[in-house]
């Protein structure tokens, strides 16, 4: 009786299996093809076919040297995800917000991309992000929070050197969202980020 072999892994896969795997959505995926950050290809239908290892790589990458990968923090721990392209804004954000002695959890990443995968991983408490981004920018990448009816609720600070003529341009920003323009505005971002802990302790006192 002849034995049949295993079947190794297929090379490449669908965009809706690359979504199920990368947890993000068809739309997201097929953008990501699109900028180069997945190897892929159409087939003659028109259907797209993406490298099985450039998931993997991408996943990788987006783990690795990261704080993301950190375990829920205690209920009275505030999480912020930042999402911020420069470098040096990046680690004044994290030395600014450390410095402030409140119960936060601080995880940075570069782009919207990074930024659905991070929140699709683990939901933080609070979202601070600018909108001019590589890949997915902050537009879409709000615009996207918002149609997941399980992320509707999220607190989102915008913090961006966009005039308000220029958001209108590229759709505006959802009404519940919070804008600040640039140079960061730490002293109001500290005290939305107390009244939000506070909020927070509260509710823990009241379960």
């Amino acid at each position: 009786m002849a034995v049949t072999p295993e079947t190794p892994e297929k090379e490449y896969c669908s965009t809706s299996e690359a979504a199920q795997r990368l947890g993000l959505s068809l739309g997201t995926v097929q953008q990501m093809v699109e900028n180069g950050q997945l190897e892929g290809w159409k087939t003659a239908g028109g259907h797209r076919r993406i490298r099985v290892s450039s998931i993997e790589e991408f996943r990788a990458r987006s783990m690795a040297g990261s704080p993301q990968s950190q375990p829920r923090p205690a209920a009275n721990s505030l999480q912020v995800l930042v999402a911020e392209d420069d470098r040096i804004l990046q680690k004044l954000y994290e030395h600014t917000l450390s410095s402030w002695g409140l119960p936060l959890q601080i995880r940075l990443v570069s782009s919207g991309i990074d930024g659905l995968l991070e929140i699709g991983r683990v939901p933080p408490d609070l979202l601070i992000t600018d909108l001019r981004m590589p890949g997915i920018d902050g537009f879409e990448m709000i615009r996207r929070l918002r149609a997941d009816p399980q992320l509707q609720e999220l607190d989102i600070v915008v913090v961006s050197g966009l005039t308000e003529d220029e958001i209108l341009e590229n759709g505006g920003l959802p009404p519940d969202v919070i804008f600040y323009s640039k140079p960061v505005p730490f002293r109001e971002l500290k005290g939305y980020v107390q009244a939000k802990i506070m909020a927070m302790q509260r509710r823990g006192r009241a379960a």
